[in-house]
């Protein structure tokens, strides 16, 4: 399956952004979705998960109660809304997919993963 990410940008401290990730060329309601980001000079980091049908979530503790993981399995599409953005939001912005039942977290659980989009935030 192919993850195309977009949505990133350069914005100041406290706004908003929406990540897209538009899946193609499988069943995206049978793959479990996650979001990821890496900032320069450090490791992958795991940012939220979704379940197949959307009705789990999972947060990193770094970004709960300000990030939103969604997706429409119509549109084969997982969403990452983000608000209050901080200066150590930035980061290069990954979508993942896996195939298991459960959420997971590790990077190494997930087979696909899409080109990354970058999101730079200022003070």
């Amino acid at each position: 399956v192919q993850l195309p990410a977009s949505g990133g940008g350069s914005v100041q401290a406290g706004v908003s952004l929406r990540l897209s990730c538009a899946a193609s060329g499988g069943t995206f309601s049978r793959y479990g979705m996650g979001w990821f980001r890496q900032a320069p000079g450090k490791e992958r980091e795991f940012v939220a998960a979704i379940s197949r049908s959307g009705g789990s979530t999972y947060y990193a503790d770094s970004v709960k109660g300000r990030f939103t993981i969604s997706r429409d399995n119509a549109k084969n599409t997982v969403y990452l809304q983000m608000n209050s953005l901080k200066p150590e939001d930035t980061a290069v912005y990954y979508c993942a997919a896996h195939k298991a039942v459960s959420i997971m977290i590790s990077p190494s659980e997930y087979s696909s993963w899409g080109q990354g989009t970058l999101v730079t935030v200022s003070s």
